[in-house]
């Protein structure tokens, strides 16, 4: 299997009350974590505050050149549920520092994936093909 991207997936627990509930902050946020890991905004990041319940919170997409960066913040929990795909690498570090900096989290836990497609010298065959 050939590397093709990296992907870090991390949760973060009991962070600062207001800092999860401020657009601006979650601007900011994303806007400085883009150009600490070396990426490239592609246009600007759509925060939409929607749901209700223990679903309710701001969500936060960020497209990149090489992919996006994509968060949702429950008020309930004041957690941040945070996601980090590029095809050019990055420092996995660097953005828990990052959200330790902005959200001030009591626990976080995070997974680093490398991902890629296996490489075969067979004709690539469609999703429909695949399936059967």
């Amino acid at each position: 299997m050939r590397n093709w991207g990296y992907h870090l997936v991390l949760n973060a627990s009991r962070c600062g009350a207001l800092n999860i509930r401020c657009s601006k902050n979650i601007k900011g946020f994303s806007d400085t974590l883009v150009k600490r890991i070396d990426m490239k905004a592609y246009g600007a990041p759509q925060i939409v505050h929607f749901g209700e319940g223990n679903k309710g919170g701001y969500t936060l997409v960020q497209l990149i050149e090489t992919s996006n960066i994509m968060a949702h913040f429950s008020e309930e929990w004041n957690a941040m549920f945070l996601d980090v795909f590029s095809c050019k690498p990055f420092e996995p570090k660097e953005v828990v520092e990052h959200v330790q900096d902005w959200f001030n989290p009591i626990h976080i836990e995070s997974t680093f994936l490398n991902r890629g497609a296996y490489a075969t010298q067979e004709k690539l065959r469609t999703p429909a093909e695949v399936l059967r």
